[in-house]
């Protein structure tokens, strides 16, 4: 099973739709490695540049409500798994977006909003959140300073997690 956490990239707005993620003028490639640099090039957000390589060394999303909202676009968390991005962390998402990541092996872990709130007190580090997959805990950490938290999955998301995504779950089972 793959590990989770890494440098965090912190998108603070709510409702970032799939078509911000990746835009649909990308959904004619034919590999998930032709989508690689269009990752996030057509969101709008005060201070963001996509191609910064801060940005792209981030292994974590930490955003707001309703992430991944707008088509049903399973482009949207392939875009992420290839730039090496396995945990989305935000206060809810899309219905459909959050199965793709658990179908494509990848974690959304949804937190209260007031957990979201002190996840983004860390914005402005080099901050580091390692998952504890087992245990159902994640770390926020930053030079001394580190926070925990708990979070919840459904044992059938937890499985297709474990698994590397649906189609393994489903070859080791039927």
């Amino acid at each position: 099973m793959k590990s989770f956490g890494g440098k965090v990239l912190f998108l603070d707005r709510s409702d970032i739709n799939t078509d911000e993620i990746i835009p649909a003028r990308y959904l004619t490639e034919i590999s998930k490695e032709a989508l690689k640099p269009h990752m996030l090039v057509d969101l709008k957000l005060d201070g963001f540049d996509p191609k910064d390589p801060k940005n792209q060394e981030a292994r974590v999303i930490v955003t707001r409500a309703n992430f991944g909202c707008g088509s049903s676009r399973e482009h949207a968390p392939w875009v992420f798994e290839i730039n090496n991005i396995n945990v989305v962390i935000a206060s809810s998402f899309a219905r459909i977006f959050r199965q793709n990541m658990f179908n494509c092996g990848m974690l959304a872990i949804e937190l209260p909003e007031a957990d979201i709130n002190k996840l983004f007190t860390y914005k402005n580090s080099d901050a580091v959140i390692a998952v504890d997959f087992d245990n159902n805990i994640l770390t926020v950490s930053s030079g001394q300073e580190s926070t925990t938290f708990p979070y919840q999955i459904s044992e059938f998301d937890k499985a297709l997690v474990k698994a590397g995504g649906w189609v393994e779950f489903a070859d080791a089972r039927y």
